[in-house]
């Protein structure tokens, strides 16, 4: 496991001007990451000096060096909501079917909801309409159904950082029949009090292998006092039956280490939010040997790129 030498891999300098909302942006981060065709694209959350929120696309032959599209994601449909939207961000990107689901955040009056939107071309993007009806957030849809249902990992925000933000420490296994109504099946894993996971939320969307339902996860720290420290870690969830979790890493696989992580505008951040995983067997299953390149949030500032393989997130899964 290794930080790519090129770290950052994108930074407010690589954001180019959409006027009017977007002038000299102050950061970007939190990507979703698909690759389609021997393209990557990530779907970027990118603030302007309003601190106004937007998302973009950007794109990469070799999933490093990445160009910024100019222009703004836009939800067609999205304009139906009569609800007052204030921001819409931390994309997470599934495909499912031949088609890219866009599972998002949208903080609203009464909380932050799920939005949920799709593409067949990643130039224009339908909104299908609100997935949620509670303050939650870090919606994951699963590549494939399971038992004939839609299923996604969600957090509910029933817990709160001291003097922050309200948040969660649990993440949960929901099921849908229609990607719009969901209904709670179990909750997977909580947070471990006193260690680097207190806080928790899911990542990307889970990959999957032979030995079951890989995913990358952060936890937070907050019983630091001055600090809340962002971090990813892996969990392992059965192939037949993800509500059961076979497996849950020990140590975090990736914390704030260098100075781009550990300052700027929301200081100590790893925020694992998209994945590439490089090879499948023939049944669709991630082969041990696959590198996998995780996309991340650092210090809510720039993106960062972290390298590794199947073998050695399913080895850390696997710590007693």
């Amino acid at each position: 496991m290794y930080r790519h030498v090129k770290n950052p891999i994108l930074t407010r300098h690589d954001i180019p001007d959409v006027l009017p909302y977007l002038v000299d942006a102050t950061s970007v981060f939190n990507p979703g990451a698909i690759k389609v065709n021997g393209i990557y694209y990530l779907m970027l959350r990118v603030q302007a000096r309003s601190r106004e929120t937007f998302l973009m696309i950007a794109e990469s032959a070799n999933g490093v060096d990445f160009t910024v599209r100019n222009g703004i994601v836009n939800f067609r449909g999205i304009e139906k909501i009569t609800e007052k939207i204030y921001h819409i961000y931390d994309a997470r990107l599934t495909i499912l079917n031949g088609t890219c689901y866009v599972m998002f955040a949208m903080d609203m009056d009464d909380g932050c909801q799920l939005g949920i939107g799709k593409t067949d071309d990643l130039r224009q993007f339908d909104f299908l309409g609100i997935a949620s009806d509670e303050d939650i957030r870090n919606g994951v849809l699963f590549p494939e159904k399971v038992d004939g249902k839609y299923l996604r990992m969600d957090r509910p925000n029933k817990a709160r950082h001291s003097d922050g933000p309200t948040s969660g420490t649990a993440i949960w296994l929901s099921a849908s029949e229609d990607l719009l109504h969901w209904d709670p099946v179990a909750s997977l894993i909580s947070g471990r009090f006193h260690y680097w996971d207190e806080f928790i939320g899911s990542g990307p969307p889970p990959v999957k292998t032979r030995e079951g339902w890989l995913h990358v996860y952060h936890g937070v720290a907050g019983h630091f006092g001055s600090a809340n420290i962002y971090q990813g870690g892996v969990m392992l969830m059965d192939l037949k039956d993800p509500s059961k979790v076979i497996g849950r890493c020990r140590h975090n696989i990736l914390e704030p280490r260098e100075l781009w992580e550990l300052t700027g505008q929301v200081p100590n951040v790893c925020f694992p939010s998209g994945w590439i995983v490089e090879e499948f067997d023939d049944a669709g299953y991630a082969l041990p040997e696959s590198e996998v390149k995780i996309y991340y949030g650092a210090a809510d500032t720039v993106v960062g790129l972290y390298v590794t393989t199947i073998s050695e997130l399913l080895q850390a899964a696997h710590e007693a």
